[in-house]
């Protein structure tokens, strides 16, 4: 068994890390991405926003996953993504949840926009364009967060480091 670290040594990493770009932009991505499925899943929904709260509830749990391992330092422990890949792993999940993140801004934008007719004070049934119009906002800075995480980590990997931290 290898000889475990001091618990300040490790405490001192795990602040380093939440006070690191890519910790505040992970703790970000988590609550914009909560932020998005929470306000479709509490609400009705159908059609084309499965997909949205598919892509949304996705990468949450996978940027959980990926802040956790980091935080925890245990990314060492993932078979085949860990250890001198992780870097190449975090870009690879960013990548995908920005370019999925973009289909799912038009489809919010566009049931958006076809739920604008009911934003009148004289409309008395219920309506579901202030939901839309949050769970759009919710995702712009979703997608946004991941972008700027992905180029964060794309500089990083360009200048040849290979920790995430």
């Amino acid at each position: 068994m290898p000889p475990q670290r001091p618990q300040a040594q490790v405490r001192g990493n795990m602040l380093k890390f939440l006070k690191s770009f890519l910790g505040i932009i992970r703790i970000l991505q988590i609550a914009f991405g909560a932020g998005l499925w929470v306000t479709i899943a509490a609400n009705k929904y159908e059609g084309p926003i499965h997909f949205v709260l598919f892509v949304a509830v996705l990468f949450w749990l996978l940027t959980l996953a990926l802040f956790f391992l980091t935080l925890l330092e245990k990314q060492d422990l993932v078979p085949l993504l860990g250890g001198e890949r992780w870097l190449s792993t975090n870009l690879a999940h960013d990548v995908a949840a920005a370019v999925l993140y973009l289909p799912a801004i038009g489809i919010m934008i566009f049931k958006t926009d076809r739920h604008s007719f009911c934003n009148l004070e004289q409309y008395t049934h219920y309506c579901l364009y202030k939901v839309y119009l949050t769970a759009t906002v919710f995702a712009c800075l979703s997608c946004l967060a991941y972008v700027l995480s992905l180029v964060y980590g794309a500089y990083r990997k360009c200048r040849g480091e290979q920790t995430v931290i």
